[in-house]
């Protein structure tokens, strides 16, 4: 079994808190540095949600994977709490390396992520701007540009819409430090972030836990919608790997981000939807054990 340990450290904005998971050899006498791998879950989401999930997974297949709530979310520390910021996340990401790659388990130079979902474009961003990551996989990648953003959000007034009340949510925030919040997911509310009934974030057998509260911050939207992740992609040399379905989320943002990499890269296809691939078998398998081959070829 891997080894879990709860870990924290410094972010640039709060203290941060993670696990670390390591492989069962760890700590031995003879046990040798393994690479490292930053795993980063969709956005709004904790650790336990499905990071922890494919950290451990990696960890199994020998590499030493740290999962973390990123500020304002789960253990870490840092407010406004439950604010969706890529910038910030990106920081993050680079804050969960630093620590990851200073960790005597972690072979020198050897740096993977790996993101899930929105997670893919926080890891992709983080990889275009530090030479340190030698390797991503992106697994059920949500990789968006303003058009998508306008297929999935109403079009230009649906953004606008949200960017409005955006606006008004920031200036009373402002004014009185009140953090205006809608729910992440409801099938009942029309201004829910994602206004469907999705078993994954409702059922808590799956991830709707406690350490979840289901909210997002209102004027957090700019952020989220003016994020550019197509945009990134010839910025990005590291090798990628890319695990996906046509029945997933945005396959056409993934085809046009994979299409414009600088750098080496993979695309695999299989089946299932978009919250399989969080905590279903078998996709959670199948992209473990890509990623970790992956990975064995480019650290």
């Amino acid at each position: 079994m891997p080894l879990r340990e709860q870990v924290s450290f410094a972010g640039d904005a709060a203290k941060l808190t993670g696990h670390l998971f390591l492989p069962d050899t760890a700590g031995t006498d003879d046990a040798a540095p393994v690479s490292g791998v930053v795993v980063v879950g969709t956005w709004t989401s904790v650790k336990e949600q499905m990071a922890d999930r494919y950290a451990e997974q990696l960890a199994r297949r020998g590499y030493a994977a740290l999962s973390f709530d990123f500020t304002g979310y789960g253990e870490s520390a840092g407010e406004p709490r439950d604010f969706e910021s890529p910038q910030l996340k990106v920081r993050d990401i680079r804050a969960a390396a630093d620590f990851l790659t200073g960790h005597p388990a972690v072979g020198n130079g050897q740096l993977g992520a790996l993101g899930v979902c929105a997670g893919a474009m926080y890891v992709s961003a983080f990889a275009a701007g530090d030479s340190r990551v030698r390797s991503l996989a992106l697994v059920a990648p949500w990789l968006h540009d303003r058009r998508i953003c306008e297929e999935n959000y109403g079009g230009p007034e649906g953004i606008e819409r949200k960017k409005a009340a955006a606006a008004e949510a920031r200036r009373r925030y402002e004014e009185t430090g009140e953090v205006a919040y809608v729910p992440v997911v409801s099938g009942s509310d029309p201004d829910a972030a994602m206004p469907f009934d999705i078993d994954f974030y409702l059922n808590p057998q799956r991830g709707g836990i406690e350490q979840w509260p289901n909210r997002f911050a209102v004027m957090a939207w700019p952020g989220w919608l003016d994020f550019d992740a197509v945009a990134l992609a010839p910025k990005v040399t590291a090798p990628v790997l890319l695990v996906h379905s046509e029945d997933a989320a945005i396959p056409d943002g993934a085809r046009r981000f994979r299409d414009n990499l600088a750098g080496p890269k993979e695309f695999l296809w299989t089946e299932g939807s978009q919250f399989d691939f969080y905590d279903r078998s078998p996709q959670v398998g199948f992209a473990a054990d890509a990623a970790a081959e992956h990975f064995a070829r480019t650290l």
